[in-house]
């Protein structure tokens, strides 16, 4: 079954959707807290030089450390204290964390425990905390306000700087919420159209990028379409040139003949003629796909059948063929005028490499790695280091008459069946070429 092509604009339109979506929630989420936070750190600091301010001005620190009585100038300390704009409760906590006065009288005197925002202010840090009622010293707030900013402000001696008390305040700023609630809609405005405007202008590429991709990959397909198509017809030619060379050859014997002893090579022209016919005949086959061409091939009937075609080559250069084959054989599911085209170019190329007065050997044997293999050896005069080196190089050859796309072509067409070469030659010792199949 054919899987469906991979799809890039689809799979963009849901992946980068729930990306830049999830990325423009977490940026507006980190900025709205970043904005609210800095807001709220701005207002602290402002309160803190306020009160800051009102402690040196009237000589309030004695009051926090007990060494001053808390006279009526400490009652209108506090009194301008709670006078801030937008306090709904202030607190005034000694360094024992008691509250020492408070705007609510029911809170003076006591102490609250696990305050960590008192315990930053002790340690000198200015603390601004907004958020809604979670503490038990917010009960008595005025329930109208369910959102309150709280600010605690350390005071501080002002001979040794030492921290003697704590400030706090209940502020509900009306206009600064109004300008945090302001600022965090046009955050996320903002971050809404920008991560609008990163998928449309990513979809474009991406829709631009797939289409690009779709042409080339249908170029790219012609391209192996036609480089099949030349594959095959090298193949073809290839091919051509043994039974031509052999009709050549039996029309020299008939004319070298008396008429009478015309027949066997005439014979002998009609079946490499009917080899030809064959092998264009079959050319068109090969722009089909190869797995639907693949069927089971006793490869010993044919490289029986690939040497018989040389028959009469071999009788006329005296050249003695002999044939090992192995029984019983599996099939190899592969391509058999494919596979015959190999045996034929290794048998000619045998030939060739012996010219005259020598010997062929082929045999088929089973093999437990590889399957089956199919052996070619002559005892010709064998090849050098180099010329093996380059033997499955296109167009490379040490033959005067060839042109070096036998080995390549057979290679080529052993490896889209699975298989693969191997050649072995030294010089003076002729040359053996394997071809490894697989089988069940």
């Amino acid at each position: 079954m054919q899987s469906n092509p991979f799809n890039l604009s689809r799979w963009f339109a849901a992946v980068g959707l729930v990306s830049i979506a999830s990325i423009s929630v977490v940026s507006g989420w980190l900025l709205s807290g970043f904005l609210t936070q800095r807001m709220l750190q701005q207002e602290a600091r402002l309160t803190a030089e306020v009160i800051d301010s009102l402690v040196d001005v009237e000589q309030a620190a004695g009051y926090f450390a007990g060494t001053v009585a808390r006279t009526g100038e400490y009652k209108e300390f506090v009194a301008h204290i709670a006078a801030l704009p937008d306090v709904l409760r202030a607190n005034v906590y000694s360094r024992e964390r008691r509250v020492i006065w408070s705007s609510d009288p029911a809170l003076i005197g006591r102490h609250f425990a696990d305050n960590d925002e008192l315990e930053d202010a002790l340690a000198g840090k200015v603390v601004a905390h907004g958020g809604e009622r979670v503490k038990t010293e917010h009960e008595a707030l005025d329930p109208r306000y369910r959102y309150f900013f709280e600010i605690y402000t350390p005071v501080r001696a002002s001979a040794t700087g030492e921290v003697v008390g704590v400030v706090e305040l209940y502020k509900t700023p009306q206009a600064l919420f109004e300008a945090i609630a302001a600022g965090e809609r046009a955050i996320w405005v903002g971050a809404a159209l920008a991560g609008l405007f990163l998928y449309a202008t990513l979809f474009w590429l991406v829709r631009r990028a797939d289409a690009t991709i779709r042409a080339q990959r249908e170029r790219l397909v012609q391209s192996e379409t036609f480089a099949a198509i030349g594959e095959m017809s090298s193949a073809v030619a290839h091919g051509i040139r043994n039974p031509l060379a052999s009709i050549r050859s039996s029309a020299e014997l008939a004319l070298d003949s008396r008429p009478t002893d015309w027949r066997d090579e005439a014979r002998d022209i009609v079946e490499q003629v009917d080899r030809l016919e064959s092998w264009i005949r079959r050319l068109l086959s090969y722009s089909q796909p190869l797995g639907d061409k693949a069927e089971p091939v006793q490869i010993g009937a044919l490289v029986q059948a690939s040497l018989a075609g040389f028959e009469r080559e071999l009788e006329r250069r005296h050249i003695r063929a002999t044939v090992d084959i192995d029984a019983p054989l599996p099939p190899v599911k592969a391509d058999a005028l494919m596979l015959e085209h190999v045996f034929t170019s290794l048998i000619a190329n045998a030939m060739e490499a012996i010219e005259r007065d020598g010997s062929i050997g082929v045999a088929v044997q089973r093999d437990g790695e590889h399957g089956l293999r199919v052996s070619v050896r002559d005892d010709g005069p064998g090849m050098t280091p180099k010329d093996v080196q380059g033997a499955f190089k296109p167009f490379h050859t040490s033959k005067p008459k060839g042109i070096g796309i036998g080995l390549p072509l057979a290679r080529r067409i052993v490896h889209r069946f699975g298989g693969s070469i191997a050649l072995a030659s030294t010089p003076g010792a002729g040359t053996t070429v394997d071809v490894l199949l697989p089988a069940p």
